[in-house]
């Protein structure tokens, strides 16, 4: 095996002795992908369906003949060998149904292999866990595995979550926790399957109020964010049975003030049109105005009955949560003017009757089990 040697000769006189040659960093890995492979050979098994590579350091790819010695391979274990690429080797291995990578290098351009979604591979993976590695985004690559029910990327860099997340239709588990993710997109509530969602220590602000159609939605970790609110929709999440919370500032302080902007001539117009039942046809108005009023929200205020399209007041309503617990949820109304009962909250805490907030805390107490706050 040839090593990268750096000769030094003798320093200052006969009694100096010689360095040995010295390994450099891409000998060494060579000769650890060299015992890698000579290990794995004498491990061979046509029927193994679990293999765990033990801790050491390499860069990758995956050792060549992988497949070969394994066909029959549905779990692969590689967390903490420190490799930068998994190689193409992976997609050899047809039937592998968990893959393990924490704790590793990769990351960087060619840490996944080409063609991950198009190959065998690509139906059959169903585990997937790249937590504590280096990715600045979700590899686009993930998003062609169909199959996949549990995806983690805890402990990355990522900053965002993509839009094309809903791709994975089949997916159950999602974690992403310890990242600096600023924002949910709503696509992420195009996932019908999701049952546990974890997005834990990052710097979200807000929730979209979309979340409330993961009718799946069993937990959901959401502390150590920047939460000040939740969407009043989070009620609708029919099976949640955790939600965490702590170390959001909506914990220790709540909204008080928030802004109105006036409605658009367009959208008074369209408000007209709807709370007056004015009778139009699809020849009557150009497509886009039609589009426009199919998007009528109709006022929460069962005593107003109007509706709004851009413009609403945003407000806080504090729901009881498990009898102790008092949240934020937002809430929206058609104008200023419009009173509720829901309105009043906006202005303290305290100054809502605990009839106001008595349906809705009903309501939660039946559909979450478990609230955590500290």
């Amino acid at each position: 095996m040839a090593a990268a040697a750096e000769e030094t000769g003798a320093a200052d006189g006969p009694a100096a002795a010689p360095e040995l040659p010295r390994r450099g960093p891409a000998a060494a890995d060579k000769e650890a992908v060299a015992e890698l492979a000579a290990e794995l050979a004498a491990r061979r098994s046509a029927e193994a369906r679990r293999l765990v590579l033990s801790p050491r350091r390499l860069s990758g790819p995956l050792p060549a003949g992988l497949s070969q010695w394994f066909p029959a391979l549905e779990e692969l274990d590689v967390s903490g060998t420190g490799l930068a690429e998994l190689g193409a080797e992976l997609l050899a291995l047809p039937r592998l149904r968990t893959l393990l990578a924490k704790n590793n290098r990769l990351g960087g351009p060619g840490s996944l292999p080409k063609g991950l979604g198009q190959a065998p591979l690509g139906r059959s993976l169903r585990v997937l866990n790249l937590s504590g590695n280096r990715f600045a985004e979700v590899p686009p690559a993930l998003l062609g595995l169909r199959g996949l029910q549990s995806l983690s990327l805890g402990g990355n860099r990522l900053h965002s979550i993509p839009p094309d997340i809903q791709e994975l239709r089949s997916l159950e588990f999602l974690y992403l926790g310890g990242n600096f993710i600023t924002s949910i997109p709503p696509e992420l509530a195009n996932l019908p399957s999701l049952s546990y969602l974890v997005l834990c220590d990052n710097k979200i602000q807000s929730i979209p109020p979309q979340l409330a159609q993961l009718h799946s939605l069993r937990s959901l970790s959401l502390h150590n964010n920047l939460l000040t609110y939740l969407p009043r929709e989070i009620l609708n999440l029919v099976h949640l049975e955790e939600l965490s919370l702590r170390g959001n500032p909506l914990v220790v302080r709540f909204v008080r003030d928030l802004t109105y902007n006036p409605p658009s001539l367009q959208e008074l117009a369209g408000r007209t049109i709807k709370t007056r039942n004015v009778p139009y046809a699809p020849s009557d108005l150009p497509e886009n105005l039609v589009r426009y009023l199919s998007l009528a929200s109709n006022c929460p205020n069962p005593k107003c009955g109007g509706v709004y399209f851009d413009s609403c007041v945003r407000q806080i309503k504090f729901v009881d949560f498990c009898g102790k617990y008092r949240l934020p949820l937002m809430h929206y109304l058609c104008s200023p003017e419009c009173s509720s009962p829901c309105s009043s909250a906006s202005q303290s805490s305290t100054s809502q009757s605990e009839s106001d907030s008595e349906d809705e805390a009903s309501v939660a107490a039946r559909r979450m089990q478990k609230v955590l706050l500290g």
